[in-house]
């Protein structure tokens, strides 16, 4: 018979046996885990070749003397393209407050959203539905990837951690203003327009630079409500 001093002693080998074998599975989960991410990355585009200025622009035919005829364009080539400088302020601010408030400040992509997304989620029984996208990461999905309807959702969390890695990546190579205005010349607004300039003409009759206060803010307002 085993006397109460060696039972203890198997019960506290049992008990250290158990530990390792729990340590070696979450260590060979987490080199799991690394090596898919790793491989995720590796999968990426290459950044130096990647291409995120906007393409497909209106088609104005003239009369000799000048006068305009017709303005041609397909269903996702309704775009005008305005330059960074010639966009005022308060629309690129509103888009800015809106979107992506943390925008001049990030790397790229913006931990502090990251995070309160996620906590939302997890007190929302896991239901993560509440973006945390900047903006470079949206120019990056809407001029990168090619995001069909029946994206999985394993499809998905690659295709988010790879906006996230080329964000950064965009980011130390691209200016703030250089992003922010190629991403106001993609951006569909709906009813086929396609960036602000386009959106402007088609619900107010007018160019970006005439806009009101509010006329932005109910621009910037639209990808929020699709």
């Amino acid at each position: 018979d085993l006397t109460a001093g060696e039972i203890v002693r198997q019960i506290l080998m049992i008990e250290e046996d158990i530990k390792e074998r729990i340590s070696s599975v979450v260590v060979m989960g987490i080199g799991a885990g690394l090596g898919m991410f790793r491989g995720i990355i590796d999968n990426a585009p290459d950044i130096d070749a990647i291409d995120v200025q906007p393409e497909g622009f209106q088609t104005t035919i003239y009369y000799e003397d000048g006068t305009e005829v017709k303005t041609l364009s397909r269903y996702d080539s309704n775009r005008v393209y305005m330059k960074y400088d010639e966009m005022p302020k308060i629309l690129v601010d509103a888009f800015v407050a809106i979107e992506d408030e943390r925008f001049w400040t990030h790397n790229g992509i913006d931990m502090k959203g990251i995070f309160r997304a996620a906590v939302s989620g997890i007190k929302n029984n896991f239901n993560f539905n509440q973006g945390a996208s900047t903006i470079t990461q949206q120019l990056i999905k809407n001029n990168v990837f090619n995001v069909g309807l029946n994206e999985s959702g394993f499809q998905k969390i690659e295709r988010k951690i790879q906006e996230q890695y080329l964000a950064i990546e965009l980011t130390k190579k691209m200016s703030k203003e250089d992003t922010i205005e190629y991403y106001l010349n993609t951006i569909n607004l709906g009813h086929g327009a396609h960036g602000v300039e386009a959106a402007a003409n088609t619900y107010f009759g007018k160019s970006i630079s005439n806009l009101t206060i509010s006329e932005c803010a109910v621009l910037a307002g639209i990808p929020k409500s699709p």
